[in-house]
């Protein structure tokens, strides 16, 4: 009886599963226009226009142009649809029926898919760095590896933000897209040894950042189901709300006629290469608002004309502003990595427990994803080459070539040698920043993008700190009890695995040279990259672009630091608690939100 009981259960499990998957594998086209009966193909936009008129007020204008339909595009946009016409124009397209990003399992599979049409797009820093920004409906939330977290309460006071606001809007993403992870094995383990090496006290679960260690949030259910910031548009007015995808912006339209630059409406074209133009209402309160993310944001402004004086003229781009700051100050927290090998399987899991020290390193940790059967064809987990890691070889020498010599050496390798996960160690408010330059007008194609990783001694310091706690964690008790690698095991990994550029714990750790080139060599991007368009600079508080009207930018270009451990959260966050600062200053208490 007891076996047939269990039997039921586990049917049970694979039905609601099954059920549950049914809308992304059969029909999924049909599954989001049911739900979002708003979004549509750019090419549907009847309101094609080759001249615009300043007195334009017919039904094709909008209150609110939202440029970027990503991680705050999203929730901005469900939050103003609620009192006002909202148009989003997304450049990707919808994730619903992508299984690439719709499950957990996929996850390394959507960033290798460097395909024109795929959610990823991959660039290279000068830094030699290999990157990626999202191209789909949702953004980073529907390419990046799920945890959750509120920013520290020090970066909410920094910023100037109301606290009151943002602990009401934090909790209208909650309910809606985050979920408590199941914790994994491997995660419990980490968490173990965390504790285990002074990284105290344990908080468990919880959304909060704070010192010691904690389990987060996730976007993936139980199911290992993503779930993504276009899930929130769920949340609109359906009637008042219009989102496109494959709708590419190539440049805001201003009206210069007046003393400031008057945002009028943006430029785009379909998927098809097809050009429309959509237009604000005359209202001096209506406003386009860029969410194209740290790299799409100052692209978008100096295409746009906005921006420094040489950069404008390179390219013979008419200027409407100029703005020296524009694409200055770009930064990504570095991140290095140290491959654990077990002695036996270990499911996938992603960031799930976190390690919040003191010393300005954040801890977390990946398994699993080196072990299917196609992983020795096509991928090991975050530390991929087809994603860009590569991640023994110096940032400079990671070429097309030397990624395609990797995937080729990779295939002779045997399955035992990818088993196991990495543990990354992360940079907290990295001192170092660089700059974005145009390369050309195409907004299709990459911006020239500098972050000079530990280019500060400071940086540096906390990365070979950070690499010392790693190999702490690694030969803790409670890490090597559970991945069950002697000493000759771990040797014999290392020379199966030697060409596959997989990083196993450095063998000098008091070597502080030794260490700090472990760390220029091997550094990799978790990809929360920020600035651009900093606040005092390219922005006011409110973040309406200095020097225009009605042009305003709403996402972490405007950061001066990436918040919390994981940036989406706050960004998220940040979608909401715009929207509502602007539905309450437009309309008070009307407003009802």
């Amino acid at each position: 009886m007891a076996a047939f009981v269990g039997a039921l259960k586990k049917f049970s499990i694979c039905l609601i599963l099954w059920l549950n998957t049914l809308p992304f594998l059969q029909g999924g086209s049909d599954y989001y226009e049911f739900k979002y009966p708003f979004i549509k193909r750019a090419s549907s936009f009847w309101a094609s226009s080759s001249s615009f008129s300043s007195s334009n007020t017919d039904e094709a204008s909008y209150d609110y142009i939202i440029v970027g339909g990503g991680t705050a595009g999203c929730p901005l946009a469900a939050t103003l649809s609620q009192n006002f016409r909202v148009l989003v124009l997304e450049r990707g397209g919808v994730p619903f029926s992508n299984v690439n990003v719709s499950f957990l399992s996929n996850f390394h599979i959507a960033l290798a898919d460097t395909s024109p049409t795929s959610a990823s797009q991959p660039f290279v820093s000068t830094d030699g760095v290999i990157n990626s920004r999202a191209r789909v409906l949702g953004g980073g939330t529907c390419i990046n590896a799920g945890f959750y977290t509120r920013a520290n309460s020090g970066f909410i006071r920094r910023v100037g933000w109301d606290e009151r606001l943002v602990n009401e809007s934090y909790p209208w993403v909650e309910k809606q897209i985050i979920h408590q992870p199941k914790l994994a094995q491997w995660q419990g383990a980490f968490k173990d040894s965390l504790l285990d090496v002074g990284v105290s006290p344990y908080n468990g679960f919880t959304y909060n950042h704070i010192h010691g260690t904690k389990v987060g949030g996730t976007l993936f259910d139980r199911f290992g189901r993503r779930h993504t910031a276009a899930e929130l548009l769920a949340s609109a007015n359906p009637k008042m709300l219009t989102v496109l995808v494959y709708a590419t912006v190539q440049k805001v339209l201003f009206d210069q006629t007046g003393r400031r630059p008057r945002a009028m409406g943006v430029i785009f074209k379909d998927e098809n290469g097809n050009q429309h133009q959509a237009f604000l209402t005359n209202n001096r309160r209506s406003e386009v608002i860029l969410s194209c993310g740290a790299i799409g944001t100052p692209q978008m402004l100096m295409l746009s004309g906005i921006g420094p004086k040489a950069e404008l003229d390179k390219l013979n781009i008419s200027m409407v502003l100029r703005n020296e700051f524009v694409g200055k100050g770009m930064a990504d927290n570095p991140m290095n990595s140290v491959f654990v090998p077990t002695n036996r399987p270990v499911e996938q899991s992603l960031i799930q427990t976190v390690g919040i020290t003191k010393i300005g390193v954040y801890i977390e940790s990946s398994s699993g994803f080196g072990q299917s059967q196609d992983s020795i064809r096509c991928h090991h987990g975050i530390l991929s080459a087809e994603i860009g890691q590569l991640s023994t070889i110096p940032p400079k020498q990671r070429t097309p070539e030397a990624i395609q010599a990797f995937i080729k050496r990779k295939r002779d390798l045997p399955h035992e040698a990818f088993k196991g996960g990495f543990i990354l160690e992360k940079i907290a408010r990295p001192i170092s920043t660089g700059h974005l330059n145009l390369v050309n007008t195409n907004i299709d194609d990459n911006p020239s993008v500098t972050f000079n990783y530990f280019h500060h001694p400071h940086d540096l310091q906390r990365c070979v700190d950070g690499i010392r706690m790693v190999a702490k964690v690694i030969q803790s008790k409670h890490f090597t009890n559970f991945t069950r690698c002697d000493k000759p095991t771990v040797e014999k990994l290392l020379n199966m695995s030697v060409k596959a550029n997989i990083n196993l714990i450095p063998k000098h750790t008091n070597d502080t040279k030794s260490l700090e080139q472990f760390c220029k060599d091997t550094v990799i991007t978790i990809w929360h990259y920020h600035g651009g368009c900093h606040v005092g600079k390219v922005v006011n508080p409110d973040l309406k672009v200095l020097g225009t009207n009605r042009l305003r930018i709403v996402d972490g270009s405007t950061f001066n630091e990436s918040p919390g451990t994981n940036p989406q959260g706050t960004v998220l966050m940040m979608g909401r608690y715009m929207g509502i600062k602007i539905l309450r200053r437009r309309l008070g208490k009307a407003a009802h939100v």
